[in-house]
């Protein structure tokens, strides 16, 4: 935004940029969010939409949905409440008052909304593959997992998968709408909830318990059977996490992220018999730590546990210097955590910038879960050969089988 914009307002930018943008790659449609500086301003998104389709910028009948996402205000799970809820309203609502709002007609289908998340790749293809094998149609509304996996075949994709404009338009019809991000999708859930849907909310459910209430959920609201095939995943992943339990029963670990993701790793923590001695969220609130606190009140692994909601990774510093634990998990960003306090990290979150292709890979459901579960084994084992690789002073413990 230049100095002219910044004082008269950005409506010249948005008549050229949609001209721009719908000129140079034919999109079907173009959704507009704010930064901080047209916040400030005060610019009104729907009229410089209105204005710029009567200057010809793109079509009358064009799609413009449009989100207010300033950056001062909440975090980035705010912005993409904002932008779904947008969509969301642009489509049901009557297009900005451009026509008349979608009527409901109920069907059999169910919605799936997974919220800000880093490993989109492999956990939309999980929660595809549960939902086939329960033969449920489910509109996923917001699915960028292909565009994160174009093949390089030759072949030139502008615009690889996603979510359709006619599955959000037919998403209003549907029985119910999964969200597996409570704190992510806060106004969007209420906003649904107000079109006559019911909505399952659940936080970011890992592991066993929180799979298999997702899993329940499913067999509620659609009225099918749990399928053999799932049933014998969760007793692979069990056994497994038997097989492991005396490498990770009684470790303590420090956790940091989205609050949703930190519900689910703490509870499958707790399953493990690990302990989750400091649970730390930015961008938790109040309510947050209440549902964690109830998490760990209900294990005896929780008893020594803390939950902090608004603190940042300085205040974490603080406590692994005082209170030590044996690992971190969390994103990048942890990697100075590790080489100030050296507590070894395992990268599970959001931003993963220093390793490749994690997000490939699923944490959800059964399958994610044993994906987190070696993960954990994984450091685990790093951190043990680290310790014991002294010649002739710790190697006696340096072992082929682990």
């Amino acid at each position: 935004m230049t100095e002219d914009a910044a004082v008269f307002g950005g409506l010249n930018n948005m008549i050229d940029g949609l001209a721009n943008a719908y000129n140079l790659y034919k999109p079907e449609m173009i959704a507009v969010s704010t930064t901080c500086m047209a916040e400030v301003i005060g610019d009104d998104l729907d009229a410089f939409i209105k204005n710029s389709k009567q200057k010809g910028s793109v079509p009358e009948d064009y799609d413009v949905p449009f989100a207010h996402t300033p950056a001062f205000v909440g975090s980035h799970v705010t912005g993409y409440d904002n932008a779904l809820l947008g969509i969301l309203k642009h489509f049901w609502d009557g297009k900005a008052r451009a026509s008349n709002p979608l009527v409901r007609t109920p069907d059999d289908s169910v919605n799936f909304i997974g919220g800000f998340d880093g490993f989109v790749v492999g956990n939309m293809h999980e929660v595809r593959r549960i939902f086939d094998s329960f033969g449920v149609k489910v509109n996923i509304i917001c699915d960028p997992s292909e565009t994160w996996n174009t093949p390089t075949d030759g072949e030139f994709r502008m615009y690889q998968g996603g979510t359709t404009k006619e599955e959000v338009e037919h998403a209003l019809n549907a029985r119910a709408t999964f969200v597996f991000q409570e704190f992510c999708c806060e106004r969007t859930i209420k906003f649904i909830a107000e079109h006559g849907q019911e909505v399952v909310v659940l936080n970011a459910p890992v592991g066993v318990r929180g799979t298999d209430h997702f899993l329940m959920e499913i067999s509620r609201v659609t009225g099918k059977p749990i399928p053999a095939e799932l049933e014998k995943e969760r007793g692979q992943l069990v056994d497994a996490m038997a097989d492991s339990q005396a490498s990770l029963h009684g470790k303590r670990y420090a956790l940091y992220g989205d609050p949703d993701q930190m519900m689910g790793y703490t509870q499958f923590l707790l399953e493990l018999g690990a302990e989750p001695i400091h649970v730390l969220s930015t961008n938790g609130n109040d309510a947050w730590a209440g549902k964690v606190q109830a998490l760990l009140d209900a294990s005896p692994y929780g008893a020594a546990c803390k939950v902090y909601p608004k603190r940042d990774l300085w205040h974490l510093r603080s406590l692994l210097f005082t209170e030590p634990v044996d690992f971190l998990i969390g994103n990048t960003y942890g990697k100075y955590l590790e080489r100030d306090v050296g507590t070894p990290l395992v990268r599970l979150g959001f931003p993963i910038f220093d390793r490749h292709h994690y997000h490939r890979y699923p944490t959800w459901g059964y399958a994610g879960g044993l994906r987190i579960l070696i993960a954990l084994l994984d450091e685990y084992f790093e951190a043990l050969d680290t310790s014991t690789i002294a010649v002739s002073e710790t190697d006696y413990s340096y072992d082929i089988v682990r």
